[in-house]
């Protein structure tokens, strides 16, 4: 399931994309009033996304956030792991976050082997999709 902070990020993200279009810098509080995110909030997952260098930030007067690189090229997956962590639902099965875990033997789990199948199935869609993608269909 998806954090809050997750879901903000892609609300947040969406409205961006639809109105940079012109790669103008969008107001941090028209976001926040707009979406109905917390301002607080969204300044803390904006700042997340700019140290991890998918948005940009001008300040001052037609200051604001604004993509760092097109839309097209920032893949769900990548918002889901820089915000949330893993996307697997469990340690043992995560490409970037792997732990192995405890009281397991990997290789005679039957859990094991379906949460990889599971993890590449949402992989195949999150990898693929993009947020161009998702401000086309808002």
């Amino acid at each position: 399931m998806l954090s809050k902070k997750s879901q903000y990020a892609f609300q947040a993200l969406m409205y961006l994309a639809e109105k940079s279009k012109d790669g103008q810098p969008v107001l941090i509080a028209e976001i926040s009033k707009k979406k109905k995110i917390p301002l607080k909030f969204l300044e803390n997952i904006l700042l997340e996304l700019k140290k991890a260098g998918v948005l940009e930030s001008k300040k001052g007067k037609g200051g604001g956030y604004y993509f760092a690189k097109n839309p097209k090229d920032v893949a769900l997956a990548n918002i889901i792991r820089l915000i949330d962590g893993p996307i697997a639902l469990l340690p043992c099965v995560s490409l970037y976050f792997y732990e192995r875990c405890r009281n397991c033997d990997e290789k005679h789990c039957g859990l094991h082997e379906v949460m990889i199948q599971v993890r590449d199935a949402n992989l195949k869609i999150l990898e693929k999709k993009t947020i161009a993608d998702l401000a086309k269909r808002s």
